[in-house]
């Protein structure tokens, strides 16, 4: 495992290469290309952008473009979606190396991924599966996350997933498995409250019991987004995270309390599928800027 001397020297190492940190008072939202002439000619309040690691691992061509004038403008968070943390098999060192660097080229505020996997036997799947929460997992996944970060001379932030089924292995909750990931790695939380909602309807639980569990003076970002509401076999809601649609009002609900109780935290639109217009996501950013304001204001650790 890390050393807390590690970590803290990866830590200055970032903050010295970012060309800017995310704000905690103007959100951000995901960036698509089919956005990129409204971002640039539309008078907007979003405050930074957020890049799928994986749609940039090209030398050249105009996405990059676009991410250099992204890079350039605005600050830059940049999330990882393939590098499948959670997996039994060691990491992927070619994928690994070129998330390496892109991120040491983009210099992003941060870098995240996710508490999942996504790859077997030289096969990626298009999604985040779940893991069973046990001692030996947490070992796994540490050791995942220990490899990135030296590798990307940086601590990460990890996610929450969104999950639909529980493991009868598992011997510690999400909350307690996130915060002994934590502690172990010396790692930093991205709180996804679409997910918080999302898993906590799908499996009975009280979102406000995760939260309360958590390790908050880890979270440097949060994310938020819409999920589709279907029904499971007896009437009962299953949610799933859809990423297509407005952030909910429950989901607008825990994000107000949450920043209420742990003060303003970098915060970022998502929007994945069936893309609106940019007027619509920079809406969704102004909203959270408007609720984190309305709230009695307290310090914050803005990330970066």
């Amino acid at each position: 495992m890390l050393s807390a001397q590690n970590v803290n020297n990866f830590d200055g190492l970032a903050r010295a290469a970012k060309h800017f940190t995310l704000p905690a008072d103007h959100a951000g939202v995901s960036f698509k290309p089919a956005h990129f002439d409204d971002i640039k000619s539309s008078d907007h309040s979003v405050g930074w952008f957020e890049v799928h690691a994986e749609n940039y691992m090209m030398d050249g061509g105009p996405m990059r473009r676009q991410l250099q004038f992204l890079r350039e403008s605005y600050p830059v968070s940049c999330h990882g979606v393939g590098l499948s943390i959670g997996s039994h098999e060691p990491l992927d060192q070619d994928h690994l190396a070129r998330v390496a660097r892109l991120v040491e080229w983009l210099e992003p505020a941060i870098f995240s991924e996710h508490l999942a996997w996504s790859s077997h036997g030289g096969n990626f799947f298009n999604d985040l599966l779940p893991l069973p929460y046990t001692r030996q997992t947490l070992e796994r996944v540490a050791n995942h996350i220990d490899e990135i970060q030296e590798r990307l001379s940086r601590p990460i932030l990890l996610e929450n997933p969104s999950s639909y089924v529980w493991f009868s292995e598992s011997d510690m909750s999400e909350a307690e498995f996130l915060a002994s990931v934590v502690a172990q790695t010396g790692c930093a939380l991205l709180l996804d409250i679409n997910n918080v909602y999302v898993s906590s309807t799908n499996q009975g639980l009280q979102p406000a019991d995760f939260l309360d569990s958590l390790p908050f003076e880890a979270v440097d970002q949060i994310h938020l987004a819409g999920h589709f509401v279907d029904h499971g076999p007896h009437g009962e809601p299953l949610l799933i995270d859809s990423h297509n649609a407005k952030v909910s009002d429950a989901v607008w609900d825990l994000y107000e309390q949450t920043i209420f109780q742990y003060g303003p935290i970098p915060t970022l639109i998502e929007w994945d599928g069936d893309l609106p217009e940019f007027s619509v996501l920079a809406a969704e950013a102004a909203q959270a800027d408007r609720r984190t304001h309305s709230l009695k204001p307290k310090v914050r650790y803005v990330a970066g």
